[in-house]
């Protein structure tokens, strides 16, 4: 069975194809780093991360590129507004995102910064001033004439026949049903930031930042586009635009786009008190793993509703999944093989990629390993899994944890990497530092508990009771349930 997803553009479930056998190059709009990412934006980034990930164990050449927006009206206001540069405001957020999105184990795509291709966008611009499909006001702005692009309106499926030709709008998001002519270069306005450019001095608009970063990393015409439902209009419409405007090609075959979250049943705002960035989880002391599972949990475009009670579920399904591969890793299993458990494996393996080739159906992918871990466990109570049943049982475990990784929250090699990273966040206290701090109160890795047990056993065996008894109660305080069994000590977390 080939991928199918859902593409915009055409409304409809497709079979996904690339322009290059066996390439994908795709793009996701990243962040626009004037605060912290919340958890609506980070389901969206873990949702492109699953795609790419999934595309890869099918055997494709991805190329993933996405884009940090750091330049844009909300952060040439804040930054005037704290009197420092743009690039002094946006440091602390970039650096942010990176450090979260490590937490919470997205893979690192190509990153490109708006502010790195400023000659780049200005040419873009003049070159679309040459084509007479843009024009340039007396303040010395640029815009896209709408009418000079009949096709506009075909990924958000708004009708614009009505629209008033000529009429203008320079904000960068609008919420309006009617189409304008949009900012694709801004001239500076007192105390604004500003590049001096071969079309004078100014800063680009949002949407044209996109179209020039995607085209210079992956060609004129790519893959697939990603980003969130809201992105469709106007900032998706936009891009299409000025892109084939400029090129006379298709800017992208699939569009992708993930639904808003809901937070206890209601829409995500500050002022309900219900807005959440990731740091604000963690530092309440859930762990980043069981936020990525409940993340995904729900296909990407259908409606999620977070709540706590249904992260407390998460991180009890990953705990399952963690016991169980502690359940095959330790245990001690007669020779041979039982053909009900090595058929069970792979009929797993198949069931998973049968529902993540259906519009990456995570639901059912889940449902599939928690099958296999249900039937498993019962032959193992049973004394039905045999030493060659251990390696197709985690095979097909490894083949989920490639697309869903929570099996894994630890304080080693990949906490470094997340706290290499060090910004502040305005309250005198390193962020790095109080993150660190939670994650590792709020978990030990499997490695470092078994780590302990062994010490403990090793302290009871030579009668140190004194050592085993602080051993064993650092161990529960920490969640740890430790079982002395007939096959030696087991433990698993509450």
């Amino acid at each position: 069975m080939a991928l199918r997803l859902y593409n915009t553009m055409s409304s409809q479930v497709e079979e996904f194809q690339t322009l290059r056998e066996r390439e994908v190059r795709m793009y996701a709009c990243g962040p626009t780093v004037y605060d912290y990412g919340h958890i609506g934006n980070f389901r969206t980034f873990l949702a492109v991360d699953m795609l790419q990930r999934f595309l890869r164990q099918s055997g494709y050449k991805v190329t993933y590129v996405m884009n940090i927006t750091d330049v844009d009206d909300k952060i040439i206001r804040n930054a005037a507004r704290d009197g420092v540069s743009v690039q002094q405001y946006t440091e602390k957020y970039v650096n942010a995102f990176l450090e979260d999105s490590a937490l919470i184990g997205i893979e690192r795509p190509t990153l490109v910064r708006a502010t790195d291709h400023i000659e780049e966008m200005a040419d873009f611009v003049a070159k679309l001033v040459e084509k007479g499909i843009a024009y340039r006001t007396e303040d010395g702005s640029y815009y896209f004439c709408i009418a000079g692009f009949p096709q506009y309106g075909k990924l958000s499926k708004k009708d614009f026949g009505g629209m008033l030709d000529g009429a203008r709008v320079d904000v960068d998001e609008y919420d309006k049903d009617s189409a304008r002519d949009f900012a694709l270069w801004k001239a500076p306005k007192p105390g604004e930031a500003s590049w001096d450019t071969s079309i004078g001095p100014g800063r680009p608009g949002w949407h044209l930042e996109c179209s020039v970063m995607s085209m210079e990393e992956l060609g004129e015409s790519f893959d697939l586009h990603a980003g969130g439902e809201d992105l469709i209009f106007p900032h998706h419409e936009n891009e299409i635009a000025q892109s084939e405007s400029l090129t006379g090609k298709t800017f992208a075959r699939f569009w992708f786009h993930v639904r808003f979250l809901l937070v206890e049943g209601e829409k995500m705002s500050k002022s309900l008190g219900n807005f959440y960035t990731l740091r604000d989880l963690v530092l309440k002391g859930h762990k980043p793993s069981s936020i990525r599972y409940l993340l995904m949990s729900v296909p990407y475009r259908n409606q999620l509703n977070f709540t706590f009670d249904g992260l407390k579920q998460a991180a009890v399904s990953v705990e399952r999944l963690r016991n169980f591969r502690q359940r095959l890793t330790t245990g001690n299993f007669p020779d041979g093989s039982t053909p009900e458990m090595q058929t069970l494996a792979q009929e797993t393996i198949d069931r998973m990629r049968a529902a993540l080739d259906d519009d990456l159906n995570t639901a059912q992918a889940q449902a599939a390993i928690f099958e296999m871990v249900r039937r498993a466990n019962s032959a193992l109570d049973s004394g039905h899994i045999n030493s060659a049943d251990v390696a197709p049982l985690l095979g097909a475990l490894q083949k989920f944890d490639e697309i869903f990784a929570v099996l894994n929250d630890d304080d080693g090699p990949k906490m470094k990497r997340v706290f290499d990273w060090a910004p502040t966040d305005g309250r005198g206290k390193d962020v790095s530092t109080e993150l660190r701090e939670a994650v590792q109160s709020a978990q030990l890795s499997d490695a470092g508990i078994q780590k302990k047990i062994d010490e403990m056993e090793a302290a009871r065996k030579s009668r140190n009771f004194k050592v085993s008894d602080a051993l064993r109660a650092e161990l529960t305080a920490a969640g740890i349930v430790i079982e002395n069994t007939k096959e030696g000590v087991r433990w698993r977390r509450k």
